[in-house]
């Protein structure tokens, strides 16, 4: 019999959906696998399974409700596909309504941009020049590097904003997906705020001259900055655009915290359980996913397929990975809040420097 069957990874490979998925649709009755070994519990699908489980593939990314897809697949294998039909014309005609919903809304929340004032950036109408300790700069481009965009789309994203306010300098990146926030000493500079988005290439340069122990002077002229050494300098435009209000996303609410071992948590990452098959596309590229637990004991552990309780957290496994190489320490601290909250990365040292992580939804 399972010769001419397939096991559910075998399934999962050819039909676009995860693992966990298969487990959830024959839990719901959606897709009931062919056989079930009794002794092992294994699930075997049929040959004609298999284009039902493309079918709910391709419904389940266009967003049909879960009642709807069982209709349809229950009358997938009918001589009368009317039914069929008529809830594929009522599931489009409810994407399209949602559509023009969304843009009747976008157009509004435009007009009320086009109103408003950003107060958060001042004018750039006289010199910036602050004096910045080397080695405390490069730690905290360190730490936030990894997080900038290279989304196209999203140009105010595709750097590192510098925000100077009193005698600290924060630097911070964000691809949306995931955002560190860092921070360095400064002196010679006590005028108002003042914030500037580097071009990540800029940063990257920036970061090159600062090698040497003793201070580096930053300057910022108009639409300029800069970034001096003794005898080097790495100069060039900002980005003409206001970075999002990092402050309003960075205050969590309070999560269960757990000094892990980074070393151990990476060796576990990168040999440990993946949900490779259950890989959502974000931006047109796939990622693997890593599904975190939390015990009691504050013991972190990366779960076995399957393993879906509800307070686990589903996160991009080469983004944590990126993460816990730039906390650049042997123990870091991870702070779980919801599974819907974001994970936060912290140094045991000090709060100013972290980074958070968006969990993906299983």
């Amino acid at each position: 019999m399972e010769s001419e069957m397939r096991s559910i990874g075998e399934m999962a490979r050819d039909s676009g959906l995860g693992v966990s998925a298969l487990r959830f649709y024959d839990g719901a009755g959606v897709l009931v696998p062919a056989w079930v070994d009794p002794v092992s519990g294994y699930r075997w699908y049929g040959p004609e399974q298999l284009e039902e489980s493309r079918v709910l593939a391709g419904l389940r990314r266009a967003g049909m409700p879960l009642a709807d897809i069982r209709l349809v697949l229950a009358g997938w294998s009918s001589a009368d596909t009317d039914l069929v039909r008529k809830l594929l014309r009522a599931h489009l005609r409810r994407l399209e309504l949602g559509l023009s919903d969304a843009r009747s809304e976008f157009s509004t929340l435009r007009a009320l941009l086009e109103c408003r004032e950003n107060p958060m950036t001042m004018f750039r109408t006289a010199t910036v020049r602050l004096a910045v300790p080397a080695a405390e700069l490069a730690a905290a481009l360190d730490a936030v590097r990894f997080a900038a965009s290279t989304d196209p789309e999203l140009p105010m994203l595709g750097g590192v904003l510098f925000d100077i306010e009193g005698e600290a300098l924060r630097v911070v990146a964000t691809d949306r997906y995931r955002m560190a926030v860092a921070q360095a000493g400064t002196t010679g500079y006590d005028g108002p705020r003042v914030q500037v988005i580097v071009p990540s290439p800029l940063a990257d340069a920036m970061r090159a001259l600062l090698s040497d122990d003793g201070a580096v002077e930053f300057t910022v002229d108009g639409d300029r900055v800069a970034l001096e050494t003794r005898d080097r300098q790495a100069a060039g435009q900002c980005l003409d655009h206001d970075f999002p209000d990092y402050r309003r996303l960075v205050h969590l609410p309070a999560g269960r915290r757990a000094l892990v071992d980074v070393p151990a948590l990476r060796q576990a990452l990168e040999t440990g359980p993946v949900r490779a098959s259950e890989a959502r596309e974000r931006d047109g590229m796939s990622c693997d996913l890593s599904v975190l637990k939390l015990a009691a004991d504050g013991m972190v552990s990366v779960c076995e397929d399957g393993d879906d309780e509800q307070d686990h957290v589903a996160v991009n496994r080469e983004y944590l990975l990126h993460a816990l190489a730039a906390g650049a320490r042997d123990q870091l601290i991870l702070e779980f809040g919801a599974s819907t909250a974001p994970l936060a990365i912290r140094r045991a040292d000090t709060e100013d420097t972290f980074s958070m992580l968006m969990p993906v939804r299983l």
